[in-house]
């Protein structure tokens, strides 16, 4: 678990999120469990599309990620786009029904569980934050295979 986060979210799943957009589009997600464990990580390639739609996929690919690991743990999901952030936001405090479209971007995710068991919290990209890191380089990888 990042130091810097390890008094203020002791308790909860540690998630990061990133996108990358080069030949494809690259997804990833890290998880961190526990403040000993090794961050537990997936990435994917996905058709290249809009950089803030794709961090939105991205977000998305970690709270599908995180609850396929840890279905009833309540988590954080830091990501460095803040558009991202805010729709999430927004769609927990709000209710899915105001953007009909976000359900439709990942089909499998309870996405009424997944945004009710989560925070979300803008992260400055590249500021030195490993879970961050590990995310963009996961994410890198992921948009760049053939």
């Amino acid at each position: 678990m990042p130091a810097r986060f390890g008094d203020q979210f002791a308790s909860q799943l540690l998630v990061f999120c990133d996108a990358s957009r080069r030949r494809h589009g690259g997804l990833a997600s890290v998880l961190f469990s526990e403040a000993c464990a090794p961050p537990m990580t997936s990435s994917r390639t996905v058709p290249a599309i809009g950089s803030n739609e794709l961090e939105l996929q991205a977000a998305l690919f970690a709270l599908f990620h995180a609850g396929e690991h840890f279905p009833l743990r309540t988590l954080v999901l830091f990501s460095d786009n803040q558009d991202a952030v805010s729709r999430l936001a927004r769609a927990k405090d709000q209710g899915c029904e105001q953007d009909p479209a976000l359900a439709t971007i990942l089909p499998g995710l309870d996405l009424a569980d997944a945004l009710g068991r989560a925070s979300f919290r803008w992260l400055k990209g590249h500021s030195s934050c490993r879970g961050n890191a590990i995310a963009d380089e996961l994410a890198a990888a992921a948009a760049s295979s053939p």
